[in-house]
Order: structure tokens, then sequence, then C-alpha cells
């Protein structure tokens, strides 16, 4: 329970927590409400300004699922649920939209998107699910060209799970690899490209040749079933890992790292490894 001490008596009510959906709901869009009148740094958010926000409190989401933190996973979603509300408070205060639209528009698609749920149509497996799911999709949007289907991935996710979501998009028309070696192959014509222009010391088609490199990695993640932005986590989760092991191995040892050569680092990795 919230401390009421130095309470705003003009405000009391507040401080009493929702017992129903509807009650805390409307609790939280009233506080946000407030905020936007009276706080000195929410009143003059933009819808801009906050864009590093939802992605920053997403990915904190995110890790708190990773670690199975639920008490911060609870946290962490009332922190998302905030950045959604403070938006639509935004785009209220503009007339574009309020909060009743955003939920309203999202139940119809759920609605529409789930005929096997909410009409005479079936579907008793993951796959047709996901298949009616696209298929809803392309009605919604209309007569649009691949081309544009490609473009409507947004640019603001990260590049890893941006590009396989492109490629899936382009395979769905057939222009893709028949198997797994063609991409395999592409990674390692890639990576000739990227030696070849690293070499010669051109920066700008080094940059280039490494981000087709990449992208021919995640094709080959693609093919292989593995989630690229994931397995690139858990590297990352893995080197960390091991340094923090040669830290430790090198301290017992009673060696510095800022002291060692590169040689002696890595051949105390090797032996970690």
């Amino acid at each position: 329970m919230l401390d009421k001490t130095g309470l705003n008596e003009e405000y009391e009510k507040l401080y009493k927590e929702g017992e129903t959906v509807e009650e805390a709901f409307a609790r939280l869009v009233e506080v946000i409400s407030l905020l936007r009148k009276l706080c000195p740094w929410d009143s003059v958010q933009t819808h801009e300004s906050l864009r590093r926000y939802m992605i920053e409190e997403a990915y904190e989401a995110v890790d708190a699922i990773n670690r199975n933190d639920f008490d911060n996973l609870r946290e962490e979603l009332g922190d998302v649920m905030l950045q959604t509300v403070l938006h639509a408070e935004i785009a209220e205060e503009e007339n574009r939209f309020n909060i009743i639209d955003v939920m309203n528009e999202e139940s119809n698609k759920m609605i529409r998107r789930h005929p096997h749920i909410f009409s005479t149509e079936t579907a008793k497996t993951v796959d047709k699910v996901l298949e009616k799911w696209e298929n809803v999709k392309v009605k919604e949007h209309g007569d649009i060209t691949i081309t544009q289907r490609l473009m409507d991935v947004p640019r603001a996710l990260p590049a890893l799970t941006r590009s396989e979501k492109v490629q899936k998009r382009a395979a769905d028309v057939g222009f893709d690899w028949p198997n797994i070696d063609g991409a395999l192959q592409k990674v390692d014509e890639e990576f000739k490209e990227f030696l070849e222009a690293h070499r010669a010391g051109d920066f700008k088609a080094s940059e280039e040749e490494l981000g087709d490199l990449l992208f021919s990695a995640v094709n080959v993640a693609r093919f292989a079933g593995i989630d690229p932005e994931e397995a690139l986590s858990k590297a990352a989760d893995k080197f960390v890992k091991r340094f923090a092991a040669l830290e430790e191995k090198a301290t017992e040892e009673g060696r510095n790292l800022k002291e060692m050569s590169l040689a002696e680092m890595d051949d105390l990795w090797e032996r970690i490894k």
C-alpha cells in the first residue's frame, strides 16, 4: 500500500487500489491524465521523446521473462502499460484517438484474426492458426505489392529480427533458396567479399559487405529454424560467462588481466573452454 504521509487530499481517492479490472485500469488512466496536466516532466513529453522508453520497457519485460523473475515481470509489464496509456493520453490531447479507441481496435483485430474462435472456421494446429492469421492480415492490408510488405516490417526492430522477417516475406512468394545449402554458400561468398574490401582498406565497402554477411547468416538461421536474435544473445552470454571465468582464473594465479599479454589471456581462455 502507498504511504499516505503528506497526502494531497484532493487526490486521496487515487490511493485506493482498484479491485476489478475496470477500477484498476480507470485508476491508471486517471493517474496518467493528472501527470500530463501537473508534472513538469510528463507534461512536456511527446510521442517522439517517449520512443526510447517504449523500447527500453519492452526489453526490460523480456529480460524479466528470461530470468523467470515474476515479481520484476509484474513491474515491467506495468511500465509497458504506462507507455501505452501515456501515448494514448497524448493522442487524445491532439484529438487523434484515445485509450478506448486503442483497446477497441485491438479487440476487433483479435476477433478478425481468430476466425477459428469467433466464427465457424476451424484450425486445429498452430500452423493452421498462423496461416489464417497471415491470410486475414493480407486481406486487411488490401492489394499491396510484395515490396510494400517488406517495407512494412518496422525499421525500429532489432536488425537481426527485421532481417529475418523481411527474408520470410520474400520467401512466402518463392524468392528463396531451395535449401540451406544455397544459404550457406552465400555466407561463404559474402565473407570473401568482406575480406577483399577490408584488405583494400575501403571502409564504406567493408561496412556494406559485412552487412551482407550478417544478412546471409540470418538466412542460414531461418533455414535451420533458429532465432538469430536469441542465438546471438546466447553467444554474448557465453562470452561474458567465459570472460568472468578467465578473470577469476587469472586472479587465482595472482595475475591482472590488464598486465597480461594477449597470448597469455588466450592461453587461459583455451584452458577454460
